[in-house]
């Protein structure tokens, strides 16, 4: 374990040439001065010098108008050199024995971590941003993007799901209610008028058959008055009133046609019909509301299991501080709000978050410390006492308890 024994920074960005020697009882190192003197150029050497530079966001860290820069930073560990000019950067890392290191920059890795946390500015960042903060310091066993667009595809189609259910069972509710006879397939309106005409033709036989007997008792009558003269025709008569009396018999056997009862199915036919045709439509409407409803069911059970994902990955997720955790608004704390924990809370788990990611190099810096009041500050002191870390401020104004910087360099 390290912290920074002595920082000495020459021509780099505003800084002119300012040497700092950290009190070695203390933890709390505040850079402070007037805005545009170098505060922030000295601060930024510490990254710079161990970490490089990004050309994107530092194009010049030469001091203007000097041909090159410097850094010496020295830990207890290590005496670490970068040099800048205007071809690129050099690097040299030691031993304080003087042995150098052949991959500065890796040994380098091993030690600083996320140096780049910084606390208060931790705390005065957005929702989303503490957020997208949080989840560049910790592997997740999943993709947080990834998942919340698979549960956000998942939800928008169950919601659609839901609006056909719910329009579906609007049809149901204006169906009108069917009989209990009603048949399962449509009347044939030419098969009951086919019946309606046999039993028509039966009844008409059956009329004239009637008519037929007593034609032929007549008869009888006639040739019995007769019969002396008639025997011949008496018998021939007697044969056909016999025949006549089987064909009544024959027809009244069979089943009597209920003609008014079919002609009142003619009637209702289309009636029938279109209560036949209703029912089915309404046997497709609510078979395509269990459709739609055991759709639902499972794309609820979709999104069930996306946030068991989630909760099961959280849970295996090794946060840099207990009780840390996130949800869809942002960073949480013991399962609130972040942003609901008090100003020293929010500070003290803040920087426990940075002590935590920081083991090789003790060091943590903090920009704009300006806006710590003095229980911020004393809690930062204390917390630093206790882990027994070192703790770069950068403040605005003069201090009695800081190094001010005045022209880029360290003031008398």
């Amino acid at each position: 374990m390290s912290k920074i024994i002595s920082l000495t920074t020459t021509n780099y960005k505003r800084a002119r040439h300012a040497q700092i020697i950290p009190d070695p009882n203390g933890n709390l190192v505040i850079v402070a001065g007037k805005n545009g003197q170098g505060k922030s150029s000295i601060l930024d050497s510490i990254t710079a010098a161990l970490g490089g530079v990004n050309a994107k966001t530092t194009p010049r860290p030469i001091r203007d108008g000097e041909d090159k820069a410097e850094i010496v930073l020295e830990t207890e560990d290590l005496i670490v050199t970068r040099t800048f000019t205007p071809s690129g950067s050099r690097l040299t890392v030691k031993s304080t024995d003087g042995a150098t290191f052949s991959k500065g920059q890796a040994k380098l890795d091993d030690l600083i971590g996320k140096l780049s946390l910084d606390p208060l500015a931790f705390t005065q960042l957005s929702d989303r941003a503490q957020l997208e903060a949080l989840l560049e310091l910790v592997e997740l066993p999943f993709s947080p993007d990834a998942l919340e667009a698979e549960r956000k595809s998942v939800f928008d189609q169950r919601s659609d799901v839901n609006r056909r259910v719910k329009e579906l069972a609007g049809q149901m509710a204006g169906l009108q209610t069917f009989p209990a006879d009603l048949p399962a397939d449509e009347v044939s309106v030419s098969d009951l008028l086919a019946q309606y005409r046999a039993g028509s033709d039966l009844i008409s036989g059956h009329r004239d058959a009637k008519a037929a007997v007593g034609r032929w008792e007549a008869s009888v009558r006639d040739v019995q008055a007769q019969i002396e003269a008639l025997q011949g025709e008496l018998a021939e008569n007697t044969a056909s009133l016999h025949a006549a009396i089987v064909n009544v018999s024959d027809i009244e056997s069979q089943p009597q046609p209920d003609l008014e009862g079919i002609q009142a199915r003619i009637d209702n036919a289309e009636s029938t019909n279109r209560q036949v045709r209703d029912f089915k439509a309404a046997r497709v409407v609510a078979s395509n509301h269990k459709a739609a409803a055991d759709e639902s069911a499972g794309l609820t059970a979709e999104l069930e299991t996306i946030a068991q994902t989630k909760a099961e990955g959280l849970a295996a997720a090794k946060f840099p501080v207990d009780g840390l955790g996130f949800d869809d608004d942002g960073v949480t704390y013991q399962g609130v709000p972040f942003k609901q924990a008090s100003s020293a809370e929010q500070i003290r788990v803040s920087l426990a978050m940075a002590i935590a990611l920081n083991p090789g190099l003790r060091v943590i810096r903090i920009a704009d410390g300006s806006l710590l009041d003095s229980d911020s500050l004393e809690l930062i002191r204390d917390q630093a006492a206790e882990h027994d870390f070192q703790i770069w401020i950068e403040m605005v104004g003069d201090r009695d308890d800081a190094y001010v910087i005045e022209d880029g360099e360290v003031a008398a």
